[in-house]
């Protein structure tokens, strides 16, 4: 699919509970806007930092780097956080490039593959 048969949209938004809920398309065009709009939020973050993830459409490998940047941010500032609704397709990202651990997935192990015996 071409960028400009589709409208490239996300946005990331501190909810009133002070949750960050991303929504949209995580890729190489939308992760710079993205990491722009969470960075005074990371900065305000205090005690438990909960990133929601429910809302996201589709996810490259920059989705994922963005999900390690922020979780390298929390652990600099020595605040715990938690990526809630993370969708398949970054699990399987994130399971392949050796990171599921980050995220609380188990085994790091091919998307559809079983784990090691």
């Amino acid at each position: 699919m071409r960028t400009s048969e589709r409208s490239v949209r996300a946005r990331a938004q501190a909810r009133p509970d002070g949750v960050l809920a991303v929504a949209g398309d995580l890729t190489f065009e939308t992760v710079p806007e993205i990491y722009a709009e969470s960075r005074a939020w990371f900065e305000r973050a205090n005690g438990r930092v909960t990133v929601d993830l429910a809302e996201v459409e589709r996810a490259d490998s920059a989705g994922l780097a963005l999900l390690l940047e922020w979780l390298r941010r929390a652990q600099a500032r020595g605040l715990p956080i938690a990526f809630v609704d993370v969708p398949e397709q970054l699990q399987s990202l994130a399971r392949v490039h050796g990171v599921g651990h980050a995220f609380g997935l188990g085994n790091d192990t091919a998307a559809g593959g079983a784990p090691p015996a």
